[in-house]
């Protein structure tokens, strides 16, 4: 199984970064840290999640995070990492775009 995270899941990822950073010296390293041991669970967990949107959703355990991907073929398809806490309408709408251009 392979692995591709997408350009626009990793600005989500920095987005997320810079905002624990701001958080606190070292939250965002630690941000970072959770959400890619997650991404790397898909290599072996991938597809057994919940189908949200037409992404499989998996939810970071230790932030309010999701990551959104699809399994083609032998690859795992990492297409978005949303805050939790936003709108359950902007992620909707984020999520709907995304699918536009899948």
């Amino acid at each position: 199984m392979n692995l591709l995270i997408l350009d626009q899941a990793k600005q989500d990822l920095i987005d997320g970064y810079r905002f624990y950073e701001n958080q606190g010296v070292g939250l965002g390293d630690y941000f970072l840290d959770s959400a890619y041991a997650e991404v790397d669970s898909l290599l072996i967990h991938a597809g057994i999640h919940r189908i949200v949107a037409g992404f499989h959703r998996l939810l970071v355990r230790r932030f309010p995070f999701a990551v959104y991907y699809v399994v083609e073929e032998n690859t795992v398809v990492v297409w978005a990492m949303v805050d939790c806490r936003r709108s359950p309408k902007v992620i909707k709408a984020k999520l709907k775009k995304i699918r536009r251009r899948a």
